[in-house]
């Protein structure tokens, strides 16, 4: 009698195949339910990482402005902040490079819009089309501005 339960019991060891498919099936969920929230996380760090770089951008014009007594032209753009430009107006006072890294593209590997002037009466604007890369739009779509 004990050779049989010791049998049996070794027999009803183990998962059937319809719990492990029930296992399998939570298992896909929970990680399909992770990764939709991790990819609206990506979306909200690449509006963040464009505010950022704008905001640097930003920073650096104001600087090139208070040795140059002047913006970079719409034509030199935002890379007269990290190579001196050579087309008119040229700066006298250049004193750059005003940026750590040559101009990156946007989160969505797009260029930045530099205006000048810029909106609103502003001296310059810089800005980012967001995730369409055109103008307009709204939530992840929506435009990154440096006068909002």
């Amino acid at each position: 009698m004990k050779n049989a339960k010791k049998l049996k019991s070794k027999k009803d060891e183990g998962w059937t195949f319809i719990e492990t498919l029930i296992v399998m099936a939570i298992v896909l969920i929970l990680t399909a339910a992770v990764g939709f929230n991790a990819v609206k996380q990506l979306d909200k760090a690449k509006i963040v990482t464009a505010k950022s770089q704008i905001e640097t951008f930003s920073l650096a014009l104001d600087s090139y402005y208070m040795d140059n007594g002047m913006y970079p032209s719409q034509e030199q753009g935002l890379n007269a902040l990290w190579e001196k430009p050579s087309s008119s107006p040229e700066p006298a006072g250049w004193n750059g490079p005003y940026l750590t890294k040559p101009v990156p593209k946007d989160p969505w590997g797009n260029e930045y819009q530099y205006t000048m002037p810029g909106s609103n009466g502003l001296p310059y604007g810089v800005m980012s089309y967001g995730k369409d890369g055109t103008e307009g739009g709204e939530s992840n779509d929506a435009d990154i501005t440096s006068w909002k």
